[in-house]
């Protein structure tokens, strides 16, 4: 398959990025943060692609970008009190939190600072797997054209957004069972 540019600006943009992540497809997509490596969930080959094409490890996870606080709540996963007031204080935004089900599953979701993006999410049903679009251990593309020379070979498709407008990859949080807050991963978010 040859790789596609689209433009978030371009009309019918939207919907062929969301008609390919809905075959299956993985591609790049911009985000307030950093560009991002996208597969839809439930496609598990889609998802284990993603990894193969980033080298990530099996073992560490790739959290879901959101449409709205709602797809969290769809997918399971309630937010507590203080992720919720974290939710409500950072989302759409920069923060990552990590949401924990009664049966012990975690899960990490954001709800970007990108309404093109969040338009593709919700055309796709709510959530995307989302990682930053770099190899492991690169750092993550900051603009559609350092995300395809890094990706380029192995994607189906790239949405340039211009350039990302924080430029860092989101903070992690976990809040725990007491309310404190775990940092997982800092990011440009005072917490």
């Amino acid at each position: 398959m040859e790789l596609k540019i689209f433009d978030t600006r371009a009309p019918g943009a939207l919907e062929e990025c969301a008609a390919i992540l809905l075959r299956g497809g993985v591609g790049v997509i911009p985000t307030d943060t950093v560009y991002g490596l996208a597969a839809h969930p439930a496609f598990p080959e889609a998802v284990a692609r993603l990894y193969a094409i980033k080298g990530r490890n099996g073992g560490k996870p790739v959290a879901l970008l959101a449409a709205g606080s709602g797809a969290v709540e769809n997918a399971g996963f309630a937010l507590g009190a203080k992720a919720a007031q974290l939710a409500a204080l950072h989302w759409p935004g920069a923060l990552t939190l990590v949401v924990e089900r009664a049966d012990g599953r975690c899960e990490g979701f954001r709800v970007p600072a990108h309404d093109w993006t969040r338009k593709l999410i919700a055309r796709c049903g709510g959530l995307l797997r989302v990682t930053s679009a770099n190899l492991s251990g690169d750092a993550p593309a900051v603009d559609c054209k350092a995300a395809v020379a890094a990706l380029g070979g192995k994607i189906d498709f790239a949405c340039d957004g211009g350039a990302a407008a924080v430029g860092v990859a989101s903070a992690v949080v976990k809040v725990l069972p007491d309310s404190s807050i775990s940092i997982l991963r800092p990011g440009p978010l005072a917490l």
